[in-house]
C-alpha cells in the first residue's frame, strides 16, 4: 500500500480506448469505419513545422502530421496523427574527467510519452526507442560539422507526444476482439513514419541552434502496397506510394525511410522493411521524393525565423539608437 496518500498512481496494466459493441458486433459497421488514402500515390500529408519552442534550450522544433480526415461516427479517431517535439542541448563542454575529443560528441534520446500509441509506454526507454536513437544519430552525424567544435557535446532530446499506429484499430478489433493485438501490433510500418519526423524537426532544431551544418537534413518514406481491391472486385498489383499512413492501407509490402541531403545528393540514413525485392532503387528514390517534398517547408520555416529575428534585432538597435539620441548633455555650472 502506498503511503503517499496526496500521489494517485497510475494503473499498473495498458488502457486501451473504448470500444462500443455495435462496433464490434457488426463487421459491416467496421467496415465502413475504415480510412482510405483520398491523396495521389505521390502527393504528401500537411506538415505544420515551427521553430523556438522550447525557451531554455539551444534549439527547439515542433512537427505535426495531422489526420487527413476524421470521422464522427465513432469517439475512436480513425486515424493517428504524428507530433513530436525536440530541444537541443549545446553544444557545451565536457567535464574536465572526460578525455580529450577533436569532434563535436553527439547524443540523441527518443522517448515515446506514455500516451502516444493506443499501447501505454513505459517510464523507460525499451529497445524500440533505442533503436530509433541509433537511427537518427546516424542521420545526424554525416550533417554536422564536428571538427568545429573540439571537447564539446551536443544533445539532441526528443519527445514523441504522438506517432503513427502500425494498422488501422479495426482491423485489430475484428481478429482479436480489443485495440491493439490484431495483425497490425508490432509489424513496425508506422515507425519508419516517426523515423522521418524525427530526423526533419531535429534538422529544424539544429538550424535553430546555430549548429554549422554542411545541409538540411529531411526524413522521407516510400512504401509498396500490393493486392488492392479496385472498384470492380478485381485485384490489382504492386503500387507505389510516398508518405504512407499504415491505417489506409490493409496490406503493405515493403518500405523505405530515408535521411536524404538535398543540396549534396547524399543519403546519411536508409531504414528498410518488408519485401524489397531484387531491385530496391524505385523504392529509394521514391523515399528521397518525400524528403524533397519535406525540404520545401523545412526551408520555407528557417527562413521565415531568420526573418523574424534580424526584423526584432533590427527593431532593438533603432530602439537603443532613439533612447540614446534623446538623452540631453546636462553643462554643469560651478
Amino acid at each position: 500500500m502506498n503511503s503517499d496518500r496526496r500521489r494517485i498512481n497510475a494503473p499498473s496494466g495498458g488502457t486501451s480506448a473504448p470500444v462500443f459493441a455495435r462496433t464490434v458486433k457488426e463487421s459491416g459497421y467496421l467496415k465502413s469505419l475504415r480510412p482510405s488514402r483520398t491523396r495521389g500515390p505521390k502527393e504528401l500529408r500537411k506538415i505544420f513545422l515551427q521553430t523556438g519552442i522550447v525557451p531554455s534550450a539551444s534549439g527547439s522544433a515542433y512537427l505535426e502530421i495531422p489526420t487527413s480526415n476524421s470521422s464522427t461516427k465513432t469517439l475512436i479517431p480513425s486515424q493517428s496523427s504524428l507530433k513530436i517535439i525536440c530541444s537541443i542541448q549545446g553544444p557545451k563542454p565536457l567535464p574536465r574527467s572526460a578525455p580529450f575529443s577533436p569532434c563535436l560528441l553527439l547524443t540523441t534520446t527518443v522517448k515515446f510519452a506514455p500516451f502516444a500509441t493506443r499501447t501505454r509506454r513505459g517510464y523507460v526507454r525499451d529497445s524500440v526507442e533505442r533503436d530509433l536513437g541509433v537511427h537518427l544519430e546516424t542521420a545526424l552525424r554525416g550533417v554536422i560539422i564536428a571538427e568545429r567544435w573540439p571537447k564539446s557535446g551536443v544533445e539532441v532530446v526528443i519527445t514523441i507526444i504522438e506517432g503513427d499506429e502500425d494498422g488501422w484499430w479495426g482491423d485489430d478489433v475484428s481478429s482479436t476482439g480489443v485495440v491493439g493485438g490484431g495483425p497490425g501490433a508490432g509489424s513496425g510500418w508506422g515507425l519508419l513514419n516517426v523515423l522521418a519526423g524525427c530526423i526533419t524537426v531535429a534538422s529544424a532544431a539544429i538550424a535553430d541552434a546555430g549548429i554549422d551544418c554542411v545541409d538540411l537534413v529531411c526524413g522521407g518514406v516510400a512504401a509498396v502496397t500490393r493486392n488492392s481491391a479496385s472498384r470492380n472486385g478485381q485485384r490489382q498489383g504492386a503500387v507505389q506510394i510516398l508518405d504512407p499512413n499504415p491505417s489506409e492501407h490493409r496490406d503493405i509490402a515493403a518500405a523505405c525511410a530515408v535521411a536524404y541531403l538535398a543540396g549534396r545528393d547524399e543519403i546519411t540514413e536508409l531504414w528498410m522493411k518488408g519485401a524489397i525485392g531484387a531491385d530496391p532503387e524505385p523504392l529509394i528514390e521514391g523515399a528521397t521524393h518525400a524528403a524533397v517534398g519535406n525540404l520545401s517547408v523545412l526551408r520555407e520555416v528557417l527562413l521565415e525565423a531568420v526573418e523574424a529575428k534580424f526584423k526584432g534585432d533590427t527593431e532593438q538597435e533603432k530602439e537603443i539608437s532613439k533612447s540614446k539620441s534623446s538623452v540631453q548633455d546636462v553643462e554643469m555650472t560651478g
